[in-house]
């Protein structure tokens, strides 16, 4: 068996590119191996990646010794260190069930007017103008409105929230950042904290009635609740719920724009959207991998893990696993059976994923029924995130046909009321 490349390769733009052509040598060189330059175990396989996802004998905890931390980055280290994505039980089913209610299936399906509209508001301005850049006038926009009306924040305030969670992503998606970029992502966290803390806490104006913020304000006035804690995690569903719903709608529309014959199908047979979405994630997940440590030396996929060791499990190379996923290659909307990666496995499995579902249902449909003649505008290849943990690009510019003079602007704009509930 040859020695597999380190998985460090992927930050190059020439390997982003053709990331699961990477993937899939690592995989077939080893499933599982130790890559000396992270200093980390690298899974790629879809049975080890699922198994150690939900390994109690694998933690969560990303920053097991705050000190060890460089100066710049701990005050950010310390906050994450409270969120429930980087805890293990007792501590993160407790914080999860804190918000777990306004993420379940019949609370964001309550969302879906919100999201038709915020949409077609998008399609609206843009129709006339015959070009878009998808990420920054889409997938970034759409994700953060709706997050910040389910924490009731004002609109005024949005574009701040914004500013401060793109550092701290940046963060948690890369640890070869310099100081300064470091210090930058504390500070933003900070300042987000310190807005949370405000709106949580402000009585001159209530919170919407079954806003998140209402149920986390609740949480707050209760004596036995830690509001350092609380206003963590509402930091981490801020960053979490924009940030990966962002890269999957750019993944997502550029995948379709390089496979015309998917895009059509799914105009010809709409009603695939849904499992589209699911293929959509599998194929190029915004999330690509998650870490874990060893609580103990321990057994996976007949390698010894010693305690204390990480390891990184690779989730956008398991999605592509051809024992899970024959052709993983191909992108098909009827794809039987096998469960992709993209949003985790086990405990930690992401407590977004019914509004994410949604939000890519619908914007999906509206980009595909209502920008007619969509394509990729321009010559240039796509730029990613360089990130080894998220999979996004920096944009995405497309250009369609503009409606004609007589098309009437009230039918556009209420072209999606028909799929809202009443």
């Amino acid at each position: 068996m040859r020695t597999p490349s380190s998985l460090l390769s992927a930050f190059r733009p020439q390997v982003q590119e053709r990331l699961y052509d990477f993937y899939e040598e690592l995989r077939s060189a080893d499933d599982l191996f130790w890559d000396r330059r992270v200093g980390a175990w690298v899974a790629t396989g879809h049975a080890v990646v699922s198994s150690a996802a939900g390994d109690p004998g694998l933690s969560s905890v990303r920053y097991p010794d705050i000190e060890a931390v460089p100066g710049e980055l701990r005050p950010l280290a310390r906050v994450l260190s409270r969120q429930m994505l980087y805890s293990d039980a007792p501590d993160h089913p407790r914080l999860r069930a804190l918000i777990s209610r306004a993420f379940a299936p019949r609370a964001v399906a309550t969302l879906r007017t919100r999201i038709h509209e915020a949409v077609d508001r998008i399609i609206t301005t843009a129709a006339p103008t015959g070009r878009m850049d998808i990420v920054a006038d889409l997938a970034r926009p759409l994700p953060l409105t709706i997050i910040c009306d389910l924490l009731d924040v004002p609109e005024e305030d949005r574009p701040a929230l914004a500013s401060w969670s793109e550092p701290v992503a940046e963060a948690i998606g890369n640890s070869r950042l310099d100081a300064d970029r470091n210090r930058e992502a504390s500070q933003s966290m900070a300042d987000m904290l310190a807005y949370l803390r405000e709106l949580l806490t402000r009585h001159d104006t209530p919170p919407a009635p079954h806003s998140l913020r209402a149920l986390v304000t609740t949480q707050a006035e209760n004596a036995d609740q830690d509001l350092d804690e609380l206003l963590a995690n509402c930091a981490l569903l801020l960053i979490a719920g924009h940030e990966t719903t962002t890269h999957f709608i750019g993944n997502a529309t550029l995948a379709l724009l390089r496979h015309p014959d998917a895009a059509d199908q799914l105009r010809r047979r709409p009603e695939l959207i849904p499992a589209a979405v699911e293929e959509l994630l599998r194929y190029d997940a915004p999330v690509q991998l998650m870490l874990r440590r060893a609580r103990r030396d321990l057994d996976l996929a007949g390698r010894t893990i010693a305690e204390g060791q990480t390891v990184l499990l690779v989730c956008g190379a398991a999605n592509r696993d051809p024992a899970v996923f024959p052709d993983p290659h191909v992108l098909d909307f009827e794809r039987p059976g096998g469960r992709h990666m993209a949003f985790g496995h086990g405990p930690h499995f992401c407590l977004g994923a019914a509004l994410a579902r949604l939000e890519g249902a619908i914007v999906l449909e509206a980009l595909l029924t209502r920008l007619p003649g969509l394509r990729l505008d321009g010559t240039e290849p796509p730029q990613w995130q360089r990130s080894l943990n998220f999979r996004g690009l920096t944009r995405l510019d497309v250009a369609f046909t503009p409606p004609s003079d007589d098309h009437d602007s009230g039918t556009r704009a209420g072209h999606a009321t028909p799929a809202c509930p009443a």
